[in-house]
């Protein structure tokens, strides 16, 4: 289709990290926590001693075609091919999936004005060091460093985030301060609770206050992004009692019905900012669930709405109202995303393509294929009003 008159703004683009991305400005006293390996002419990676399976491939010389899984995400796969049959063959790493100029370059010959733009591989890290904080406060320092030098963080057009842990808040203000001085916009946070000596613990609880108070204060915005949160051990309860780790792109019914990757770590996340009283002591924070699709959403606020009135001196207002004022939704291509917008107001839905994951859209504006249903003006604010305002908070 022809690009609209307006500027397209998509919420949800993707790098693929190359290793110097981690390595470039590690400190030496945690290379060993993170290191490329070569096994049997591959290269693999070890993270804290371990080899891991998480990503096949982490260097990403070869990567499944952009949009190659559409079909299966959407349901049409009557064959039931495996991701790796419907996916096709893999194609060699382009310029454009690593490089700032090369990006911009692609942003213009898919119509798209700007992008979040999210790393793929960090997803590995906290889960695997979740007992050394220093050492994932390193790698995502060197990685919002890598990031600073290869596309910046106040070209106007490219929105990278930059990652933070809030295991060692101290480290996490001191990450937070760096980047935001850097001009970072959208703060990446895991949607997983934190962990600690004591094991996990909310990023809603007051101790992280000083955090959330510097995130409404400089009036950036914080993406809760799919990730390895832990989650997939609920599915090896059920499975393999508890061993080994997720591998997002093996797939089995029984998982997919039990929702461990997409639903129950946002819905978990986001119910605790609302409950545990983030929004009420720092009304100025907003949040982006990514790559999280909707499905979710809706048992979520019915849920929020019965808690509300079985116990409404926990809250200082409707919980759902909360919600729907400092929480944006961006839905898969899949969902109904006019059903997105009776739930939390068409101001709070953002289009996000994927690109280049397989999962996502080969071609972001075919998006507007999947929402032909809305209104030119409801269109125009999923598309680009909703996030455009949003990154230029002030």
């Amino acid at each position: 289709m022809s690009t609209p008159a307006y500027p397209i703004y998509d919420a949800d683009q993707h790098y693929y990290e190359t290793p110097d991305a981690f390595l470039r400005y590690l400190p030496k006293q945690f290379s060993k926590e993170f290191q490329y390996v070569t096994i049997n002419g591959r290269t693999k990676l070890a993270v804290a001693g371990m080899l891991s399976e998480y990503i096949p491939n982490p260097a990403f010389e070869v990567v499944a075609a952009p949009g190659s899984h559409e079909k299966w995400y959407r349901g049409e796969n009557p064959e039931g091919l495996s991701l790796r049959e419907i996916g096709g063959k893999p194609v060699p790493s382009d310029a454009a999936f690593h490089n700032g100029p090369a990006h911009l370059k692609m942003l213009d010959s898919q119509g798209i004005h700007a992008s979040i733009l999210l790393p793929t591989l960090a997803s590995i890290i906290e889960e695997r060091l979740g007992d050394k904080p220093d050492a994932i406060a390193g790698l995502f320092h060197s990685l919002n460093r890598w990031v600073q030098d290869e596309y910046g963080f106040t070209n106007g057009r490219q929105f990278p985030v930059a990652a933070v842990n809030l295991a060692n808040l101290d480290l996490a203000l001191q990450e937070l301060d760096f980047v935001i001085k850097a001009g970072a916009r959208v703060i990446l946070i895991r949607p997983a609770p934190v962990p600690g000596l004591r094991g996990g613990r909310s990023f809603g609880f007051k101790e992280f206050d000083p955090f959330w108070a510097r995130i409404a204060e400089a009036k950036v915005l914080v993406a809760l992004h799919t990730s390895d949160t832990g989650y997939d051990r609920i599915y090896q309860w059920w499975t393999a009692g508890g061993a080994g780790e997720t591998r997002p792109f093996e797939k089995d019914a029984f998982k997919e019905v039990l929702d461990v990757v997409l639903g129950r770590p946002i819905q978990d996340s986001l119910a605790a900012l609302v409950c545990h009283g983030v929004f009420d002591r720092h009304p100025g924070v907003r949040v982006a669930s990514l790559e999280n699709g909707s499905a979710w959403l809706e048992p979520l606020l019915k849920r929020l709405e019965s808690a509300f009135h079985k116990m409404p001196k926990e809250f200082k207002e409707n919980p759902v109202d909360t919600f729907r004022r400092h929480i944006y939704i961006a839905p898969f291509y899949e969902d109904p995303v006019k059903k997105v917008i009776e739930l939390v107001g068409l101001e709070h839905v953002l289009f996000g393509s994927d690109w280049p994951h397989p999962e996502g859209l080969a071609q972001p504006l075919d998006f507007f294929k999947d929402i032909g249903d809305l209104t030119p003006h409801e269109q125009q604010m999923v598309m680009s009003s909703n996030l455009k305002n949003l990154l230029e908070m002030r």
